[in-house]
């Protein structure tokens, strides 16, 4: 989306549509194999806990996988290493669904999540150039949204299908539909225009600003204390609410909605206003995890606060993804797969320390106590920004107008946050 001289907001271009479609596939892959693990146990011939290292596999491939294939991949150009992922992706798929071997699986699924890191850095920065300064927040909250979708539609789908065809018929459709993406990458992602050879010196370069890592914590926090919760969810909503098991899908569902009119949202009022849009987010969704805490034990105000923890929580990544980027300056991409692995970080963290909480004397209220903690310290990061923002001289800032201006975002009424 290019800018607008009359203040109305233009469509996203059709290519951040495409690139949302790749991020559906991915957020499909990471997410069904839960629902898949008793078949995949039984098939493998190893035990259900056993098999859940297919989950963690596939996050500690994120975790290290976006940034290093960010810097592997840095100089081939975009469109290729886009293409280049979704073949690696469905190469996995195809070894995981023809392979008897778990050992084999699991190094598909790491794998798998080494495409995923890539693609995911690597469409964050062409949907954003190609969407333009004043909607890159809209324009990575597009990209979210395919992600979000893919927990609404894509997971019981996925699972869905794994029932009636066996765990190994998701992967053989998602290695079908991952080399189509390809094909239409090819066809609607434009050739790489950068005019000068991308710096692995530079990329590094772009860390040493604070506000890159002040970002990338909030990420890790708020992500961290949504995921703690949504983890433990299902024994919440049925042993503490009281809700029947059949109804867990409907108030996951009402989640993932939530979470997808969270990224619509705050990716709109983040182009404009992103430090009030993120603060707002972090503090909205400490009070949410709050109330779930103390109000859980009803099942209406459960259910209630479960979609409102997916909006609210959510509202802030497509912002805090755009302010890393924008952060970064001219070297993005290892900012952009550090992007890929923060909120992961902050879900193993916040998984780990929410499952100790589960078995302490808290039992089930335990897990969103451990949310309300790290949204709550999302505030620390977001409030330094803003401070920071805040007491910049005149001589250090850019001048209002300038490209450095428009790049970062942090014009006045930009990021006024009073």
């Amino acid at each position: 989306m290019s800018p607008t001289t009359d203040g109305r907001p233009h469509k996203l271009p059709f290519v951040v549509l495409v690139l949302s479609a790749g991020t559906f596939l991915m957020g499909t892959t990471e997410f069904v194999i839960a629902g898949l693990l008793p078949e995949i146990a039984d098939d493998l011939n190893v035990s259900v806990s056993h098999a859940g290292l297919l989950i963690t596999a596939f996050a500690a491939g994120m975790i290290v996988g976006a940034p290093a294939m960010a810097i592997a991949t840095l100089r081939l150009p975009r469109r290729s290493t886009l293409i280049l992922a979704l073949v690696v992706f469905a190469l996995g798929h195809l070894v995981a669904a023809l392979s008897s071997s778990f050992a084999l699986v699991l190094v598909a699924r790491v794998v798998t999540a080494l495409a995923t890191g890539t693609f995911w850095c690597v469409g964050a920065l062409v949907a954003t150039t190609a969407a333009g300064p004043a909607a890159t927040s809209r324009a990575l909250g597009m990209l979210l949204g395919g992600l979000t979708v893919a927990n609404v539609v894509g997971v019981p789908l996925g699972a869905w299908l794994g029932q009636l065809s066996g765990w190994r018929g998701p992967f053989w459709v998602l290695a079908a539909l991952s080399a189509g993406a390809a094909a239409v990458i090819g066809r609607y992602v434009p050739a790489d225009e950068r005019r000068e050879a991308p710096s692995v010196r530079a990329e590094f370069a772009a860390l040493r600003d604070v506000r890159v890592w002040l970002t990338l914590s909030s990420m890790t926090l708020l992500m961290g204390g949504v995921l703690a919760t949504y983890t433990y969810i299902s024994p919440l909503l049925t042993e503490r609410a009281g809700l029947p098991n059949g109804a867990v899908p409907m108030v996951l569902t009402g989640y993932g909605l939530g979470a997808l009119l969270g990224t619509t949202v705050g990716g709109r009022l983040g182009d404009r206003r992103p430090l009030a849009t993120l603060i707002t987010s972090a503090a909205t969704t400490t009070l949410v995890l709050v109330l779930l805490t103390l109000l859980s034990p009803s099942p209406v105000a459960a259910v209630v606060l479960v979609m409102l923890m997916g909006m609210t929580g959510f509202a802030a990544t497509p912002v805090l993804g755009a302010l890393a980027l924008r952060f970064s300056s001219s070297a993005p991409t290892l900012v952009s797969g550090l992007s890929g692995s923060a909120p992961n970080v902050g879900i193993a963290i916040g998984s780990w320390t929410a499952g100790i909480a589960l078995t302490s004397p808290l039992g089930r209220a335990g897990p969103p106590l451990v949310g309300t903690v790290a949204a709550a310290l999302t505030l620390v990061p977001l409030t330094a920004l803003a401070l920071m923002r805040a007491t910049r001289s005149d001589t250090s800032a850019p001048q209002p107008g300038t490209a450095s201006d428009q790049a970062i975002g942090c014009g006045t009424q930009d990021v006024d946050i009073g």
